[in-house]
């Protein structure tokens, strides 16, 4: 029993106790409730299978219901993606609904409230009612439109719903409280006059309610039970309640609002906003792009509905927010297809191999295993001929050591095939390699029970048969932004941080037991990653999507990046002990090669901070990030800046002084930052420090002359 408590994530401890303390679990019910304006993402898929789950537990009904309270940016094309995404991954809704199915009720609610004084038609602008409702420290005061009688709120609001009045002329507000603390309590916004169509209601409504008064109005009229939103929604529990306690009958159920902290992965950005920037913009192909965070771009990339659902799973239901690594969604795709997708061989990078011993015209058929993790998968038959196509990384003229493939004079293993020994090359007049010839071991094809089949080599590659090969179409996706965190940055459009490599198309030669593929079959191209046929594939054109590699590229780019800030701040201690300036210079120049290398900004933008202290080794290596890498002074918050300025100017050493001095002459933005330090440049100026050299005396004057 006690395991099992330790199981419950917090929401279903609520219920449990609920439940204890005496609610019929026949009356629990969920709902899901999206707002028609973009297509479902990652995160919507946390709260999705959180809901759902929830119904699946306790054996309740769970609906959706669509919050279509603002045809403004609402479409139908929505709508219909928003189910297929449930559909897809598994859920399957108790009733469908709509906020616009109650829009009669919930007028009429408003109504109710206006002949009981707890509702009013302000018709000051947005400006003047934002002035009116005060700061988060300072109260608001009462609008001149607050005490209306009942009988001029009666008619303007039913002018407001008869199209009398253009938009932004008249809203209607809650008359709560404009002194409460909580700023949503402040005379709320409950209906807007907005003369647009709306994809079900058509143009019968010229006034839409807010989505405040109709969410919880909704639960209450489907008797939900529990209502489960994400913790932007903390604040707003005071006004659902407020609203309920306009309308509640003590004979029905009263719904309860629960907070959860919503899914934040790195390199991705979960705003729909500005998802729906990169469709406009036409960065991406559109919604579905495999790049995007949706999750009908995740399924066209190949993802499963397993795999989603065992990532939300794992991350689990908390009340902090916290950011979750997309290494770990990619894990659990990764261990989803290991276990079910194919294996197959295609080459994506080609060079033509000869194999000059291998009888001219022979053709063999060989036995592949379609699955090592499935003994039910069974085998396939693969063509071998004298001419075949490896992936042109896979071979050196030269070995370096550890090289375990293809070279000139040693041998590997073709998979499935014979051993093969490197002999000679053609390479054209520029001196590229168009073919290798090699020789094979005619005793060692794999499973024949030979001596030689049984003999270790040091790799083992994938390749094609020339004549069989069937050319295709391959888009290798990468993640869409370089940083991992592209929208968290004040200084910086999440637009800068596109990753200019997200998706290189390519021609790959594949294996002929792919001729017959479909639409969202999935694959291994062995020891490349995970493949799935994209939907733009035609009879004549097979296209590959690239779903996932086989190993986490991203989290070795992110350790080598941190190990390469390592190794240069280790670096920095010797530029203060070489002798001479060439030393240096060429100490500086591999450190800033470095860091022009690394496109992690978050990375050096921590890095950078976390070195402004006292230590001149730190400090130098600041004023390097600052000079070489690609984060810039107007990146970096005044306050940061100057800190590094006055360390830097107050140092001991002349080396940092003059980094220092050398980014205030040559940075053309910088003139607020030279006044917040131009006492300490004048002090060095006028009494200069025991360790100053001519050169520090030379970029001194050059600093001064920018005043």
């Amino acid at each position: 029993m006690a395991t099992e408590e330790k199981s419950l994530n917090f929401i279903e401890q609520i219920i449990e106790e609920n439940l204890a303390n005496g609610f019929p679990q026949d009356q629990l019910r969920f709902r899901f409730p999206p707002e028609p304006n973009g297509y479902l993402h990652i995160g919507h898929a946390k709260s999705i299978c959180l809901q759902f789950g929830l119904g699946l537990r306790y054996n309740a009904p769970v609906n959706l219901r669509f919050d279509d309270t603002n045809p403004a940016k609402e479409e139908q094309e929505y709508v219909d993606a928003i189910k297929e995404d449930l559909q897809w991954l598994g859920f399957q809704w108790a009733e469908e609904h709509y906020a616009s199915d109650y829009f009669q009720q919930l007028y009429d609610w408003a109504v109710k409230m206006i002949k009981d004084g707890k509702a009013y038609v302000d018709s000051q602008s947005s400006e003047d009612m934002a002035t009116q409702k005060g700061t988060p420290t300072e109260p608001g005061v009462d609008g001149p439109y607050r005490n209306r009688s009942v009988e001029e709120n009666l008619s303007l609001f039913e002018g407001m719903k008869m199209g009398d009045f253009p938009e932004g002329s008249h809203v209607l507000r809650a008359k709560i409280d404009m002194s409460s603390t909580n700023m949503l309590m402040r005379d709320p916004l409950i209906y807007r006059v907005l003369h647009r169509h709306h994809h079900r209601t058509g143009n019968d409504w010229k006034i839409y309610p807010m989505y405040d008064f109709a969410h919880g109005e909704s639960d209450y009229i489907e008797q939900v039970s529990h209502s489960i939103c994400t913790l932007e929604f903390v604040m707003h529990r005071e006004l659902y309640n407020w609203f309920l306690d306009q309308i509640y009958d003590d004979t029905k159920v009263r719904p309860h609002q629960y907070e959860f902290a919503r899914l934040n992965l790195n390199y991705t950005v979960m705003s729909k906003r500005k998802l729906l920037q990169l469709v406009q913009d036409k960065i991406v192909v559109g919604w579905d792009d495999p790049r995007m965070p949706t999750i009908s771009g995740l399924r066209r990339r190949g993802y499963t509905p397993n795999s989603i659902r065992r990532f939300c799973e794992n991350i689990g239901v908390a009340k902090r927010e916290n950011i979750i690594d997309f290494s770990l969604l990619e894990f659990c795709l990764r261990d989803d297809l290991n276990k079910t997708a194919p294996r197959v061989m295609a080459v994506l990078d080609p060079v033509k191999v000869v194999i000059t011993n291998y009888p001219e015209g022979n053709v063999e058929l060989l036995d592949a295993e379609n699955n090592q993790e499935d003994e039910t998968a069974g085998f396939r038959k693969v063509p071998f001929s004298r001419e075949i196509y490896i992936e042109r990384e896979d071979f050196l003229e030269v070995a370096p050591p550890k090289f375990f493939r293809l070279s000139l004079g040693n041998e590997v293993r073709l998979k499935n095939s014979y051993i093969i020994k490197g002999e000679s090359v053609i390479k054209d007049e520029l001196g590229n390699i168009t073919e290798i010839h090699v020789t094979y071991d005619e005793d060692s094809r794999s499973g024949s029970g030979s001596e030689a089949s049984q003999r270790k080599v040091a790799g083992t590659l994938h390749w094609v048969s020339i004549a069989h090969a069937i050319p295709a179409e391959v888009r290798l996706y990468d993640r869409l932004f370089i940083d991992e965190a592209p929208d968290s940055h004040k200084e910086k459009n999440f637009l800068d941080f596109m990753n200019a490599n997200s998706l290189n198309v390519t021609t790959a030669y594949l294996e002929p037991s792919l001729a017959t593929v479909k639409i969202g079959d999935q694959f291994q191209f062995q020891r490349l990653g995970y493949f799935a046929v994209d939907k733009d594939s035609t009879s004549s054109k097979l296209v590959f999507n690239k779903t996932v590699g086989l190993k986490d590229a991203w989290e070795e780019k992110g350790k080598k990046e941190i190990n390469s800030i390592n190794n240069s701040l280790k670096e920095i201690n010797k530029y203060f002990k070489v002798a001479t300036k060439p030393e240096r210079l060429a100490i500086e120049t591999a450190i800033g090669e470095t860091l022009a290398g690394i496109s992690n900004y978050s990375l050096l933008q921590n890095s950078f901070a976390k070195n402004i202290n006292n230590n001149k080794a730190s400090l130098l290596f600041s004023n390097l990030i600052l000079k070489y890498a690609n984060l810039k002074p107007k990146d970096i918050d005044n306050e940061i800046l100057s800190k590094l300025y006055l360390m830097s100017l107050r140092s001991e050493s002349t080396f940092v002084r003059c980094k220092a001095l050398l980014n205030l002459r040559d940075f053309q933005d910088h003139s607020e930052i030279i006044n917040l330090v131009k006492d300490d440049i004048l002090k060095l100026k006028s009494n200069p420090l025991k360790s100053s050299t001519e050169r520090e005396a030379e970029i001194l004057e050059q600093v001064i002359n920018k005043f």
